[in-house]
C-alpha cells in the first residue's frame, strides 16, 4: 500500500467510582475484543486510557471515515459498555449515543482523529489524548509548536519548514454546517491568534506543511451537534501528530505543554483549569481534574506494524512541571465559583445554573429612568402639606 491511515477513536464507556478510571476488567474486555476481531480489518492497533476515557489506535489502508474501521471501533466500545453495565460502572456507555450507525461514528459521541498520508521511510507520530477538557485546550500548544520559533526552532533551522504551516480552523458553534477557514503561519499569524484565543468556539482541526502539503496534525475538533436538545462533540479531545522530517520534532511538539495553560474543564466541565501533562493511565481525582493530557510516541513500519508506544510525559522533567501546574490549579480553585474560576455562562457544560438564572429574571424589579427621583419628590410634597 502506498498510503497509510492512522485512526484513533476515544470514548468514556464506564469508570470506577465516578469519573475516575476504567476498571481492569473493562480494559481486558476491550483488549480481548480487538484481539479477536481486528485481524483482517486493520494491520495493527493499540489501546490507551486516561482518566475515564479509552482510546483505540488503529493502523490500516482503508482511508479516513472507513465504515469497516469505524464499525470495528464502535462494536468494540459497545461490547465494553455492556461489560461496564454488568460491573455497575459509572457512566457506562455515556459517550455512545443510541442513534443508528450511518457509516462512521462522527457525531455519535466518541472523539475521532484520522490521518491518511503517503508513507515515509521512517514514520514517527505522537498520539495525544486529553480528559476533563475540550478541544480548545489544544489551541495554544499546537499554535506554539507549528507557528512560534521561540518554542519550535525548527521553523528557523529546518529548510523543509521555512515556508511555515497552514492551519484549518473550525467554528464549532456552527452546528448546522461545517464552517472552516484556512490560515497560514507566519503570513496570517495575527488573524490566526485572533481566532485561537477563543478556546470555546474556534479549534484547530488540522495543520499541514505549506510547501509539501503533507498533513502534520489532525485533532478531533468537530462541529457541535444537537442531540436531544444538547450540544455534543466539544470535550475530551484527541490528536494525531506526525513528527520529524517536514514537521517539528517530538520535543518541539510536546514542549509547549509545559506551560500548563488555563482552559475549560475540570469539575462538571465548567471551570477554568490548567492542562496537566500526565502519564498514560493516570486517574482523575481532585475536583474532577485538573484537565489532563497524555502523549504517546510511536513508529510504524511500511507494513503497518506499530512499535511499542513511548510515554513522553513519563520522565523526571515533567514531575517538576506537574508540581507547578498543581499550584496553578489550587490557586484557581481558591476562588471557587467567582469570576474567571468558573466558565462564562454561555460555556457552562451543566445547565442547572443557567436554568436558575432564567427563573430569577422574573423576580427583578424594573424601574423607569428617573423613577426614584419622582418618588422622592412626591414624598417631599406630601410631607410639606402635612
Amino acid at each position: 500500500m502506498d498510503k497509510m491511515t492512522l485512526s484513533c477513536i476515544k470514548a468514556d464507556i464506564g469508570s470506577v467510582g465516578g469519573h475516575v478510571t476504567p476498571s481492569d476488567g473493562l480494559l481486558e474486555c476491550v483488549h480481548d475484543y480487538m484481539e479477536e476481531n481486528a485481524p483482517g480489518i486493520i494491520s495493527d492497533w493499540d489501546i490507551n486510557w486516561i482518566g475515564d476515557d479509552i482510546s483505540l489506535l488503529m493502523v490500516h489502508d482503508h482511508g479516513e471515515n472507513s465504515t469497516e474501521v469505524h464499525k470495528l471501533a464502535l462494536d468494540c466500545l459497545n461490547a465494553g459498555a455492556d461489560f461496564a453495565r454488568k460491573q455497575g460502572l459509572y457512566g457506562a456507555g455515556q459517550d455512545l449515543d443510541a442513534e443508528a450507525f450511518s457509516g462512521n461514528v462522527r457525531g455519535m459521541g466518541p472523539a475521532v482523529s484520522e490521518i491518511e498520508f503517503d508513507k515515509r521511510n521512517s514514520e514517527a507520530f505522537i498520539l495525544f489524548a486529553a480528559d476533563k477538557t475540550d478541544c480548545g485546550a489544544f489551541n495554544l500548544p499546537f499554535y506554539l509548536a507549528f507557528a512560534d520559533p521561540f518554542h519550535s526552532p525548527g521553523l528557523m533551522l529546518a529548510k523543509s519548514m521555512t515556508e511555515g504551516f497552514t492551519f484549518r480552523i473550525i467554528d464549532v458553534d456552527h452546528h448546522d454546517s461545517y464552517r472552516t477557514i484556512e490560515l497560514k503561519a507566519p503570513a496570517d499569524l495575527y488573524d490566526l491568534a485572533s481566532l485561537l484565543r477563543d478556546n470555546a468556539r474556534y479549534h484547530i482541526e488540522s495543520v499541514w506543511n505549506t510547501r509539501s502539503r503533507e498533513v502534520a496534525l489532525r485533532t478531533s475538533a468537530d462541529k457541535c451537534r444537537l442531540v436531544d436538545g444538547k450540544l455534543k462533540g466539544k470535550d475530551d479531545p484527541i490528536a494525531i501528530c506526525r513528527v520529524q522530517g517536514d514537521f517539528p520534532s517530538s520535543g518541539e511538539v510536546v514542549g509547549p505543554f509545559r506551560l500548563g495553560h488555563y482552559t475549560g474543564g475540570a469539575g462538571r466541565g465548567s471551570h477554568a483549569t490548567p492542562l496537566m501533562p500526565v502519564c498514560m493511565g493516570e486517574i482523575i481525582s481532585f475536583f474532577d481534574g485538573p484537565a489532563m493530557v497524555m502523549a504517546k510516541a510511536y513508529s510504524v513500519s511500511n507494513e503497518g506494524k506499530l512499535t511499542e508506544g513511548v510515554d513522553l510525559f513519563d520522565a523526571p522533567f515533567w514531575d517538576g512541571v506537574r508540581l507547578k501546574i498543581t499550584d496553578k490549579f489550587i490557586t484557581m480553585r481558591e476562588q471557587g465559583f467567582s469570576g474567571p474560576a468558573m466558565l462564562n455562562i454561555h460555556d457552562l457544560e451543566y445547565g442547572g445554573v443557567v436554568e436558575k438564572l432564567h427563573q430569577l429574571q422574573g423576580r427583578f424589579n424594573i424601574e423607569k429612568p428617573g423613577a426614584a427621583k419622582q418618588a422622592d419628590k412626591k414624598a417631599a410634597k406630601k410631607k410639606a402639606k402635612k
